[in-house]
């Protein structure tokens, strides 16, 4: 009796623990955030019911033959067998196809010269890099701090990285030493910049603020404080502060 109170009071637990992570969400702060959080929510509406349809045939099969004797083999059932295979193709199926519209988007996985060798394609500096229509930022990984500077202005930023919200934002990267990772875990952005390459993350953040930039890759003895903050602005104190910050390397302002 003790051991099937235990397995109903798990199922019970495992239940009210997903319906809560499912009421506790918050408005992704940025397109890329939004794209993932969206697939994670399908991705859990399908698990959701399938875990609790099995763990209710687990605590069926429990109550029902926990003093059977004498267990039979399960006997041959070939629609049964169609029925669950066929059931996990069209769930792998879903799963694949909501994976693809998120990995296929333009924010996710930047598909316009993405990935740039500097040698090979004759590429000096970032200035060489083609337009991409977006507000661009350059942004280069030493060992260990980053640097950013901003197309059009003679501005330069060091561990603090500027963008206007609620527009299409470029981040060109690239190392000028070892294999770096640029992480913005909030806004969701995650993009490796390699010595000798340009690498090129998208996003819009839809929130002013200050959010927490990391490295991901292990660049050596310093890489635990290579981090730094990305700061939003709204777009016209963006300009502005660009137009009052020209030809400084200067700290970043606090978003209002």
């Amino acid at each position: 009796m003790g051991r099937r109170r235990r397995t109903i009071e798990t199922l019970t637990l495992t239940a009210l623990l997903s319906l809560l992570a499912l009421s506790g969400s918050v408005a992704a702060q940025s397109v890329n955030r939004e794209l993932i959080d969206d697939l994670e929510y399908q991705l859990l509406y399908v698990a959701l019911p399938l875990t609790l349809f099995v763990l209710l045939i687990l605590v069926y099969a429990a109550v029902k033959f926990h003093d059977n004797d004498d267990p039979q083999p399960t006997t041959e059932d070939p629609a049964l067998e169609i029925t669950w295979t066929a059931a996990t193709a069209i769930i792998l199926l879903f799963v694949g196809l909501s994976g693809y519209t998120v990995l296929v988007s333009p924010y996710v996985s930047p598909s316009q010269s993405a990935d740039i060798d500097r040698s090979q394609q004759g590429f000096d500096s970032f200035a060489d890099l083609p337009d991409t229509g977006d507000e661009e930022v350059y942004v280069t990984g030493y060992q260990w701090e980053w640097q950013a500077s901003y197309p059009g202005t003679n501005v330069t930023t060091e561990d603090e990285i500027v963008i206007p919200a609620n527009e299409s934002v470029t981040i060109w990267l690239t190392s000028e030493d070892v294999i770096h990772s640029l992480f913005v875990p909030d806004l969701a952005i995650k993009q490796d910049a390699f010595p000798g390459r340009y690498t090129r993350a998208r996003t819009v953040a839809y929130e002013p603020g200050r959010y927490n930039v990391v490295c991901a890759e292990f660049c050596g003895s310093g890489h635990s404080w290579m981090d730094a903050e990305l700061v939003v602005l709204e777009p016209d104190a963006y300009e502005q502060w660009l137009a009052e910050n020209e030809g400084t390397v200067t700290e970043t302002p606090q978003p209002e």
